[in-house]
């Protein structure tokens, strides 16, 4: 990774990663959020993504469970599926704001295939109804924390 040159900022590799995901869903788009970078769908934010420095977002670094700088995303998911990756550890923490949201420290060893799932599912729940029926949720696959879905 490398190096951030204020609190907040997102390593261009890890926007290269997160960018084609966000933004090949229907009608998102990006922008700078009050601290690193956020995608939405109309008015509602579906992934944001900042490095918590436990200086400045205090909030963040403790539901991250953190005293160094890491790169977080924030997204929404289903609140069952929330308690089974955060019963899970390490990369998920679960924020203090709202049920059914959810974090996870992204870095070298992120499985990608699993964030384009979690993101889409983000946006498939925040997403009008009409754009959500355009896309189709990869069926993630069962592991360790993460429920099986019908």
């Amino acid at each position: 990774m490398s190096s951030v040159t204020s609190p907040g900022d997102v390593p261009p590799e890890l926007l290269d990663r997160l960018r084609p995901i966000c933004l090949g869903l229907p009608e998102t788009y990006e922008e700078p959020a009050w601290v690193g970078v956020r995608w939405r769908i109309r008015t509602r934010t579906f992934a944001h993504v900042l490095t918590v420095d436990p200086d400045h977002q205090m909030a963040y670094a403790r539901a991250a469970g953190t005293d160094e700088p890491v790169c977080v995303l924030i997204f929404r998911s289903p609140v069952d599926e929330v308690h089974a990756l955060v019963a899970h550890g390490d990369p998920f923490f679960k924020p203090d704001w709202g049920a059914d949201v959810l974090g996870m420290v992204v870095d070298g060893e992120t499985d990608w295939d699993e964030v384009g799932e979690l993101l889409t599912e983000s946006y498939c729940l925040l997403a009008p109804k009409k754009l959500a029926a355009r896309v189709a949720v990869p069926a993630a696959q069962p592991g360790p924390g993460r429920p099986a879905r019908a």
